[in-house]
């Protein structure tokens, strides 16, 4: 069946390809799972009707398995049962109990829920699957959401304007060929379980990844970041779980401000890139006057700095600098690095400040504190807290004490 699109614009005014309809992806594989575990839209060729998961790994539920007209439809807990079995007939609906996802009393309102009813091919039963892994009511131009954001039991589901946010993604978990690291079930993904797909020792799972950056380079893989992790154990390796999600969440959410969303891997200035050469060193610049500019998910910059970073990765990064751009393990290796052994302009590592509970304000310090902290840049400072703020919910904690500097 053909792949049909169309074009909408985001609630951010941001103009999005959208397509697979949801009869002609249900339809396909006789119904498919959605789940957050992948980068792309992938369908199991061998899917029944099944679960549809995405906000912090929970699943769409039928409250209590409740089949009258009118049932809210909820966030809650993946158990396999028959209340959160879904499929479509092709028709562009999604059902569970031979009843329609509807939209309440056909409403078009911001926040208007979604509940259990008879089928009737209504506008307001019509949901399309994007390439962004958005669920869209045509008719209102509004997503599948999370109510507040929040990933308890019973969160009821309603339409929002689309925002890109975790809390309107959903994917499929049970792929003809799943990502590695995926084992193909549903993703458990936050607040208790094991973390779904995520490798051993690694309190982050692919789908949580996804969540937190459903828009970034594809330069910046899962796969990359999970390989550069033995570089330095220790990280997210300290503490009780609670600490070991909180280092996660402000690693990625300084890395996420650095590079606008995992979406630059390179310094965009380019007519800053001949400034990153201290001639004065006495290993100067083999590479080039302007080969040391800012690279990978910390930006990467100066030749002293590739040099040092190169010496304890064992990678020779002064005279190859550009594989900083080239090879994600070697990029994420670069912010690990750095995030492991650098103070910068701070007073303790960015590690450190995680893991002795000095709060995610002194990890911004040590990063970029001499422009950002005490008054400087305070619109700077604000974005990588609401990242942090948002990237903990998504792992299932709380950002603690002290998150400004």
């Amino acid at each position: 069946m053909p792949i049909i699109f169309r074009h909408r614009r985001t609630g951010l005014g941001h103009p999005v390809r959208v397509g697979l309809v949801a009869a002609a992806v249900l339809a396909a594989t006789g119904g498919a799972v959605l789940a957050a575990g992948s980068p792309t839209m992938r369908l199991a060729a061998d899917a029944t009707d099944t679960s549809i998961t995405g906000f912090t790994g929970k699943c769409v539920d039928v409250a209590d398995a409740n089949t009258a007209n009118g049932t809210a439809v909820q966030l809650y807990d993946c158990n396999g049962t028959g209340a959160q079995r879904w499929s479509s007939p092709g028709d562009g609906t999604l059902r569970a109990f031979g009843k329609c996802l509807d939209i309440q009393g056909a409403g078009t309102a911001d926040g208007t829920s979604v509940w259990l009813w008879d089928c009737h091919g209504e506008a307001n039963q019509q949901w399309v699957v994007t390439e962004a892994h958005d669920i869209v009511n045509p008719a209102t131009d509004r997503c599948l959401d999370v109510r507040g954001y929040d990933n308890t039991n019973r969160t009821p589901l309603q339409i929002w304007p689309c925002t890109g946010a975790a809390n309107q993604k959903w994917f499929d978990s049970k792929a003809a060929n799943p990502p590695a690291n995926d084992d193909g079930g549903v993703v458990d993904g936050v607040g208790g379980g094991d973390g779904g797909d995520a490798p051993v020792g690694f309190i982050v799972s692919e789908g949580q990844f996804n969540a937190m950056f459903p828009a970034r380079n594809p330069f910046y893989t899962y796969q990359g970041l999970t390989a550069a992790l033995g570089a330095y154990p220790g990280f997210t390796a300290s503490g009780d779980d609670t600490t070991k999600k909180r280092e996660a969440a402000a690693f990625l959410a300084n890395v996420g401000h650095e590079t606008g969303g995992l979406a630059h891997v390179t310094e965009q200035n380019t007519a800053n890139h001949s400034h990153y050469c201290d001639p004065g060193r006495p290993y100067g610049c083999p590479a080039g006057q302007s080969a040391y500019y800012g690279r990978g998910p910390t930006q990467l910059s100066w030749n002293f700095n590739y040099k040092a970073a190169g010496d304890a990765l064992g990678i020779d990064l002064l005279n190859n600098p550009g594989l900083v751009e080239s090879d994600s393990s070697v990029a994420w290796k670069t912010a690990l690095w750095y995030w492991n052994t650098q103070s910068g302009p701070g007073t303790m590592t960015p590690h450190d400040a995680m893991t002795n509970n000095s709060g995610f304000g002194q990890t911004i310090r040590s990063i970029n504190g001499a422009l950002e902290c005490d008054g400087k840049n305070p619109a700077q400072v604000q974005d990588r807290v609401a990242n942090y703020q948002r990237f903990v919910q998504i792992l299932g904690t709380t950002p603690g004490d002290n998150v400004y500097c």
